[in-house]
């Protein structure tokens, strides 16, 4: 949510603005950026269809939260024991899920839902998932758009749809996809609030320490089903998260040296173009400069 451009945060107000238009309310991570952009849009929406009960729900957890005060437009805040658990009440709250631009964390999330998405018990599902952002980060998801595919199969992409600079289009299609899980939950009896179908594996909901012994020990590999890579993946980006902004994680990076990640070529070859682009589009980190954290290790 922090690694966007000026540019990027203004098409996540304007998306923003287009949801509360239709009347949908807003949840994101409670912080600056992509995580305020929606819900300072949505005010607007709601006020111009005289809607006065806007939800904007914060979900956090206490390593962001000390780093992170929520938004100044957060009216409703929950906070999470740790990142797994943040992450799981996102796909049971949520009805529909956005992703705008971001860093390391935002494949975090991605490579998290995308995981519970492809497992066989989630096959029927309806959770729609879009990708957007303006017309100038288009090269930044068609690089996400080839990671996910050459990691985790072209299958991936019919779990989520990739809208480039039409925020009124997200909005229609969000709005359909939440119908069809209206639907969906009233036909099988669920609940409207809380997704309990969803099948969550627990290599998702344990907490992945990020340590070296820990980083090194990652499975990537290709012999994986697609849902087990992803939540390899998942804690692979954890760990460099964590090496970037938490204290435990610089700490450990001071003393010991990069984290090692090890894996197969096949898989190491994407990981690599996609964090270089990172680095080179300043979505690493804050700090002008960045230092790898991390050190790709093929077999």
């Amino acid at each position: 949510g922090h690694a966007i451009t000026p540019v990027e945060y203004d098409y996540s107000k304007q998306v923003g603005y287009e949801l509360g238009l239709r009347g949908m309310h807003i949840c994101t991570g409670c912080g600056p950026g992509a995580m305020k952009g929606p819900m300072k849009g949505a005010t607007i929406g709601h006020a111009k269809q005289r809607h006065y009960q806007g939800r904007y729900l914060g979900i956090s957890e206490p390593g962001i939260i000390a780093a992170d005060p929520p938004n100044p437009i957060v009216n409703a805040l929950v906070i999470m024991p740790d990142i797994e658990k943040r992450l799981e009440a996102f796909v049971r709250v949520g009805h529909g899920i956005i992703v705008f631009p971001g860093g390391v964390g935002t494949f975090e999330e991605i490579l998290y839902l995308l995981g519970i998405l492809l497992h066989p018990a989630n096959a029927d599902l309806p959770l729609p998932l879009v990708f957007t952002g303006p017309r100038e980060s288009r090269d930044y998801f068609e690089l996400i758009d080839r990671f996910l595919c050459a990691t985790l199969g072209e299958q991936v992409r019919q779990r989520y749809r990739l809208i480039i600079g039409d925020p009124a289009q997200v909005a229609r299609v969000m709005r359909k996809g939440m119908e069809e899980v209206y639907h969906f939950r009233h036909r099988t009896h669920d609940a409207y609030y809380f997704n309990w179908r969803l099948f969550i594996d627990s290599s998702f909901q344990r907490p992945f320490v990020p340590t070296h012994a820990n980083m090194a020990r990652l499975r990537l590999t290709p012999e994986l089903a697609p849902h087990e890579l992803a939540a390899e993946l998942r804690c692979a980006f954890s760990g460099i998260v964590a090496a970037n902004v938490k204290e435990a994680g610089i700490l450990a990076v001071e003393r010991h040296g990069p984290f090692e990640i090890h894996g197969d070529r096949r898989i190491l070859r994407p990981l690599d173009e996609l964090l270089r682009q990172l680095v080179a589009q300043r979505r690493m980190k804050l700090a002008a400069h960045y230092e790898p954290t991390y050190r790709l290790i093929s077999h």
